[in-house]
């Protein structure tokens, strides 16, 4: 990967969305793109399957989403005839609260292997079953302080190349596209890993 200029694409293109779907997908490299159908979601399965419709768009279903999220992903993934990957935790939500209680509080110790059985061993699974070079993902530099500093486009430890198109798009932009093309929106949406909206998951930290 290090024939990969990080820092004439970043430049070139890390305000250019489609152009970095179309520069990525390009590297005819096993992609994915992840999603967790919260607001504005629509929008990346947008730009990244309709110049590669049936890449694999992967779910952490953490089980805890509201029913408003639930069918949204029913109606995102009908519209754009998604090749819709869904992971789940090993344990329900029902088995995870019979045994262990509610989702734990953030100052629980026990919140961080709540995240990992719902969120992070999900997605370790995943990877290992897609086996993708190329990640997509809805990442904004305004969530968290974490993805303030991140760039469009990274390429993790492993060699995973690491592309957020959307990093530099404000709400506006998000909502004048989702009008532009007639995508549905969500938001009545909740992740209980995160708990605060400006919190990171993990997700992102761990890879």
């Amino acid at each position: 990967m290090s024939a990969i200029d990080l820092t004439h694409i970043n430049t070139e293109l890390g305000r250019n969305a489609p152009g970095l779907v179309e520069w990525a997908l390009g590297l005819d490299l096993p992609a994915i793109v992840t999603t967790n159908f919260r607001p504005f979601e629509a929008v990346i399965l947008h730009l990244v399957t309709r110049v590669k419709p049936d890449v694999p768009v992967v779910w952490m279903d953490n089980g805890y989403n509201t029913e408003a999220t639930y069918r949204f992903a029913d109606e995102v993934s009908r519209k754009l005839d998604l090749n819709l990957r869904i992971y789940l935790p090993r344990r329900s939500r029902a088995h995870h609260e019979a045994v262990d209680g509610p989702v734990p509080s953030l100052d629980d110790p026990r919140h961080a292997a709540f995240t990992e059985e719902v969120k992070l061993e999900p997605f370790a699974r995943a990877l290992r079953e897609t086996a993708p070079k190329v990640w997509f993902t809805a990442l904004r530099a305004t969530d968290t302080a974490v993805r303030a500093q991140m760039d469009p486009v990274s390429i993790n430890p492993d060699g995973l190349i690491k592309v957020a198109p959307l990093l530099h798009w404000s709400s506006k932009e998000l909502h004048q596209y989702c009008e532009a093309h007639g995508l549905p929106n969500n938001f009545d949406y909740l992740d209980p890993t995160k708990g605060e909206d400006n919190r990171e998951c993990g997700l992102h930290l761990a890879h």
